[in-house]
């Protein structure tokens, strides 16, 4: 199968793809509306917005809904669905090689997401050999975090933020994936914000500056 995404650009010619990737239970439209507060002058990006395929999950009474990988107990943190992780992965990965054929390089690619997206976020850059622009993991965790076996994409900027009260994917879940990245070698931008489970504002525009920081 191939992901169905929803396409926005901030300006001609774009220097940037992001791939944005949802949460559980959402689609490609929860965050496209946030395109033009990254309107940055000089830097035209090219958002993608994939829609996850629509699967039963075991948490939610095996309801059919969007999602990248099922989860099967309320501590998400145990028990991946692995096989759902990767597969996920390998959808994600055609959408990074469309960009490619387009004339995009590796190093013009963003992999951001939120929640479940974020966790695929995070095992693409860290499992993909190709070096990619950056990462932005937003409210997520390593969700096999025994994947960190490779010194791959190390010199990758993150960002990584997280809500203080989040009780879907528990703060310090994500803390937890952020210390492994950084014990593996990875250098975070780890950012909070006194939230529960979603982004604010304030949470968008530290994005905006991180990407002026890295990429103007």
């Amino acid at each position: 199968m191939t992901l169905e995404t929803i396409n926005k650009q901030t300006g001609d010619k774009p220097k940037l793809v992001i791939i944005w990737m949802h949460g559980l239970g959402a689609d490609g439209n929860d965050f496209a509306p946030v395109v033009p507060q990254f309107a940055i002058p000089n830097l035209p990006i090219k958002f993608i917005f994939p829609h996850a395929p629509k699967i039963p999950v075991t948490v939610n009474g095996g309801m059919v809904m969007r999602a990248w990988y099922d989860i099967t107990m309320m501590d998400i943190g145990k028990h991946a669905d692995k096989k759902g992780v990767l597969d996920s992965a390998e959808l994600i990965k055609e959408l990074i090689q469309e960009q490619i054929d387009q004339g995009f390089s590796y190093e013009q690619i963003v992999l951001a997401g939120f929640s479940q997206g974020s966790a695929m976020a995070l095992h693409l850059v860290t499992t993909m050999p190709e070096k990619i622009a950056g990462v932005i993991a937003l409210s997520g965790y390593l969700p096999i975090p025994e994947s960190l076996s490779q010194k791959i994409n190390l010199s990758t900027p993150f960002f990584m933020g997280h809500g203080t009260q989040d009780p879907v994917v528990p703060f310090t879940l994500g803390t937890k994936s952020k210390q492994q990245l950084e014990q593996f070698g990875y250098k975070i931008d780890w950012n909070t914000y006194p939230i529960q489970h979603g982004v604010s504002m304030e949470e968008i525009n530290d994005i905006k500056q991180w990407l002026i920081k890295i990429f103007v």
